[in-house]
């Protein structure tokens, strides 16, 4: 790549972060191209797709979720593993908003991001089943209640201002003690995946499906 391209290439990466992560995903190329001080075909040579964008200014991110979610699976008490989990995600929340939505998002397999997203997705699992086999978290809690955490922090996070920090502890404080086992009474049934999909697409709004694809995998 050329000295310039090069240049080009990294303005455009950080233009890209700093704007996702004050706005979230639900901006254009073109705005991002502006931001940069380029133009958008020049943005679009870079990187053919929003996609392939979001991807490469969230490898990063990504790739340390999954080894957060590896890390706590390894520890030796379960509970611990997985509280430490999801304190560990809810700080990288507060930090950027578009990382939030990148949560719910896949990738071409060509790109590392989706290797690192399925990586993550495998050992939030496990650690979800670990708990549960020793008796710590509550036996109906599944990966998607994981997703409405995850929903509901974002929610905080984005109304909170300067206080999200602190109700941030708050909430995740409540909802372990919700969490549990056994837990006190009956919860009603999971939203399915497909359901779960629904809510996200509406929490974001609409998008230009052609560029991005979304899961309700944590």
């Amino acid at each position: 790549m050329r000295a310039d391209a090069a240049r080009n290439r990294a303005r455009l990466l950080a233009a890209a972060r700093e704007i996702f992560g004050e706005q979230g995903l639900n901006v254009s190329m073109r705005q991002i191209a502006r931001h940069a001080g380029v133009s958008e075909p020049t943005l679009r040579r870079r990187f053919a797709s929003k996609e392939e964008l979001v991807a490469e200014a969230f490898g990063d991110q990504i790739a340390i979720y999954a080894d957060a979610a590896e890390q706590a699976l390894v520890m030796p008490d379960a509970w611990e593993g997985f509280t430490t989990f999801v304190r560990r995600v809810a700080k990288m929340q507060l930090a950027d908003r578009g990382f939030t939505e990148v949560l719910t998002m896949t990738f071409p397999e060509s790109l590392r991001a989706e290797t690192h997203r399925r990586r993550a997705y495998t050992a939030a699992t496990a650690l979800i089943r670990r708990a549960q086999a020793a008796g710590v978290l509550r036996a109906d809690f599944s990966p998607e209640d994981l997703v409405l955490v995850l929903m509901a922090h974002a929610g905080v996070v984005a109304a909170a201002g300067p206080l999200a920090p602190a109700f941030s502890d708050r909430l995740l404080a409540y909802l372990f003690e919700a969490f549990a086992a056994p837990g006190s009474g009956g919860l009603p049934p999971a939203p399915s995946a497909r359901a779960t999909y629904r809510a996200l697409l509406r929490l974001h709004g609409d998008q230009d499906h052609s560029e991005r694809r979304r899961t309700t995998s944590p």
